[in-house]
């Protein structure tokens, strides 16, 4: 594909007909199996200022879900908290986010179905999620990983220390695309959301505009089985980004590296102008796949703090980078 302007980029991506239909679907499958959340308290990772725990709560095919749960200490700050649903990258550990916790959120680390401690049951390994059952939308990976994160939510929701009309999430690359999906889903709970480098958003153009992994995994897949591209499009539409931004409510902030050669800034571009929600977008220029972080994580506490309003955002934890 020839590349230009970033923001110039068309999308190929289309959207199916039952597009809403199949994900309401699947989401009142999810809302039929009771959550089952566990908490057990980890003494030895936890702080003065910051409780931590792991979590567990059962998902779609009641597949059990693990995670790490942070929120601050009473004695350090009292409830209720604002909720933050950190979602992770293309990684098999999903991210602690005590940080977090210590500038006043009730803090989850999700780890969808495959990654360490969700991986009982279903384990694809990494490389290897990203094409598990790429030709059926029914069994497909990404269908159980994006409920998993959503089911994160009820997790929240279900903590009577978190106020349940302040809740976020945030994330990047394959964490930028959980954000992006789960602001959709569950647009009801969601107030606002920070993805960076967004995956998942236009799949098929962006295997064109990059090998590297993991959408190489796309490529390597077409190369040994060419005549399954049609099929293989027609079932990641189902899942691409670019698809659930027109679902999302609340206000959102994206931020992309103009070098991005994982994750193209061109499906970056392409998922905003699909947004029907307040949206800002930051690009970095000589940012590859860390999209700007280092600048770019002050504005995204910033705005965190502006819609959730956590009690100790002024006390500015140390840095946070996931």
């Amino acid at each position: 594909m020839r590349r230009g302007p970033a923001e110039r980029h068309e999308t190929s991506t289309e959207r199916p007909e039952d597009f809403d239909a199949f994900w309401s679907a699947i989401m009142a499958e999810a809302a039929t199996i009771p959550l089952n959340p566990s908490l057990e308290p980890v003494p030895l990772r936890s702080t003065p200022e910051v409780d931590v725990y792991e979590i567990g709560y059962d998902s779609l095919d009641r597949v059990r879900i693990a995670g790490w749960y942070c929120r601050p200490r009473a004695s350090y700050l009292p409830p209720p908290y604002p909720g933050l649903l950190i979602v992770p990258g293309y990684i098999s550990e999903p991210t602690l986010p005590k940080s977090w916790a210590k500038m006043g959120y009730a803090a989850v680390g999700v780890a969808p179905r495959g990654k360490l401690r969700s991986n009982q049951r279903y384990n694809p390994g990494y490389p290897g999620l990203l094409i598990d059952n790429i030709v059926d939308r029914h069994t497909y990976a990404y269908r159980g990983f994006y409920v998993d994160a959503c089911r994160a939510v009820d997790f929240l929701l279900s903590r009577p220390e978190v106020d349940p009309v302040r809740i976020g999430v945030h994330g990047s690359s394959q964490g930028g695309a959980l954000t992006v999906t789960t602001a959709a889903l569950r647009s009801d709970a969601i107030r606002c959301g920070a993805a960076g480098a967004p995956y998942l958003c236009g799949f098929m153009d962006a295997a064109e505009l990059t090998h590297s992994y993991p959408y190489e995994e796309i490529n390597e897949y077409l190369r040994l089985h060419p005549e399954r591209e049609p099929t293989v499009r027609l079932t990641v539409a189902y899942f691409d980004g670019v698809n659930f931004a027109p679902m999302i409510r609340c206000p959102m902030l994206v931020y992309v590296g103009l070098a991005d050669d994982v994750c193209p800034p061109e499906t970056g571009y392409d998922l905003v102008k699909a947004m029907r929600c307040s949206v800002d977008l930051h690009a970095y220029p000589r940012c590859a796949h860390d999209a700007g972080v280092y600048w770019e994580m002050p504005k995204i506490e910033a705005f965190l703090a502006e819609h959730l309003r956590p009690a100790a955002y002024t006390l500015h934890a140390e840095p946070t980078v996931g």
